[in-house]
């Protein structure tokens, strides 16, 4: 049976898209700033410590992503049974979802505890960062059960487009790190002085916080029975793995995508302590303008999912072409401040002066690749809102092959200086674009149902 399509609530204007875009992106902005402030607090310790925190954070991450690539999916299917106005099913999403994450969490915590030690040694040449790595991931896999958890929220409220709440969050969490980093970090109010395990200890801390203000906001502002919230379901392996066939592909290009960008920062760790240090601000900074469009295109995707669930694929590539254009309006000022003044921006992560002076070349060529990022990203969001995320998969492990030679080219290879491996990334986002362009243009699309 044809679906009538419905005009009221799925037809979504400039302003709509940031009303629920704001508080995605003050969140995201306020979690890159957890990053930022472990970065800011290390690059006052030392070079050894900052380019370690570069290493094992993204090794985290790698892992991370895993649980959060689950969570898109779990998003995607909420914001399918919104547009459809199912709202009791969305709860047994919910529920089945923080089951599984917390499962995930206990096996990538145990796994990283084993691995961990045997893996660093081979893979990172300097003995100081492997050292100082070892010590930031030895705490930091304490955050696992907490930002897994939060990850379901997360994608409970984007789902059902309820993202103020998101704002607040990100700011209590925010602020708990900076309290957390400043405390441990140098040892304040009679505490050790514990370098780069403080800030390992203070973010997963801080993830703590947030995933508590989660559960009591919750519990006292939610109408958990509309959206069979009120009691917890019991375990259903049926619907979970229905979850998992969207999910899947997502949690497995996340994770591919995040150990390819290990491997940059591996291969950046050859060239030296210093050009690792370049590399870990300049990715901080580059996190800034990446935030901003990933919650556009985290909104992308939900809005995506909802336009389909109210039979209006009508709206569909209007509704991404919106994103695109908003999240340029915000990023390229900001990119072209970065460009202006690469050495104010620079002295906020680190006060050495030959590190801001050798980072100044690579935050060049990366506002350049924001031309390239912002398109690309809004569009690939939005393959995934179709719930073909199998065919996101797909384009992302073929993208980060030519990704992957290019740069084990100019680094490992060649042996370029820093600025140059971050020319790696048009590689990267312009085959990402093109493939989605093709996709979306085709529109096969529009028979997909979840």
């Amino acid at each position: 049976m044809v679906r009538e399509k419905r005009s009221v609530g799925t037809v979504y204007s400039y302003r709509d898209i940031l009303r629920i875009a704001y508080p995605i992106l003050i969140s995201l902005l306020m979690e890159q700033m957890i990053g930022m402030t472990d970065t800011i607090f290390l690059g006052r310790v030392g070079v050894v410590e900052l380019g370690a925190s570069a290493i094992a954070g993204i090794y985290y991450l790698a892992i991370f992503m895993m649980g959060f690539g689950f969570g898109v999916g779990a998003q995607i299917l909420m914001a399918r049974r919104n547009g459809e106005q199912h709202y009791s099913e969305i709860g047994s999403v919910f529920y089945q979802g923080i089951y599984f994450m917390l499962g995930l969490a206990l096996f990538s915590f145990l796994l990283t505890k084993i691995i961990t030690p045997r893996l660093l040694p081979g893979i990172v040449s300097s003995p100081h960062v492997y050292r100082a790595a070892l010590s930031y991931i030895d705490w930091r896999i304490f955050g696992f059960f907490f930002s897994f958890v939060a990850v379901m929220f997360r994608a409970f409220f984007v789902g059902t487009t309820q993202t103020k709440i998101l704002t607040m969050n990100s700011v209590i969490m925010v602020l708990s790190n900076v309290v957390f980093n400043y405390t441990l970090v140098f040892g304040h109010f009679g505490l050790p002085r514990l370098g780069i395990a403080g800030a390992a200890i203070g973010s997963s801390l801080a993830e703590m916080v947030s995933v508590i203000f989660f559960v009591i906001y919750t519990f006292m502002r939610i109408d958990r029975n509309k959206y069979g919230l009120l009691h917890p379901v019991r375990f259903n392996w049926q619907q979970l793995r229905r979850m998992l066939s969207v999910s899947f592909w997502k949690m497995v290009q996340n994770f591919y995508s995040l150990a390819t960008w290990f491997l940059f920062f591996l291969f950046v760790e050859h060239l030296g302590e210093q050009a690792l240090a370049v590399t870990n601000v300049v990715r901080n900074i580059s996190g800034i303008p990446f935030m901003v469009v990933a919650a556009f295109a985290s909104t992308c995707s939900a809005l995506v999912s909802n336009l389909i669930g109210a039979g209006r694929e009508d709206q569909v590539r209007p509704t991404i072409n919106r994103h695109v254009r908003l999240a340029f309006m915000i990023v390229l000022p900001m990119v072209g401040c970065f460009a202006l003044f690469p050495r104010v921006i620079l002295g906020e992560y680190t006060n050495i002066p030959d590190l801001i002076t050798a980072a100044v070349p690579s935050l060049w060529v990366y506002c350049t690749t924001t031309l390239l990022m912002t398109p690309g990203n809004i569009y690939f969001s939005s393959v995934s809102g179709t719930g073909n995320t199998r065919m996101a998969f797909i384009m992302e492990c073929v993208s980060l092959a030519g990704y992957t030679l290019y740069i084990y080219v100019i680094i490992q290879h060649l042996r370029f200086a820093v600025a140059w491996c971050w020319t790696s990334e048009y590689v990267y986002w312009v085959c990402i674009l093109l493939f989605c362009l093709s996709y979306i243009k085709r529109g096969h699309w529009k028979s997909n149902r979840i």
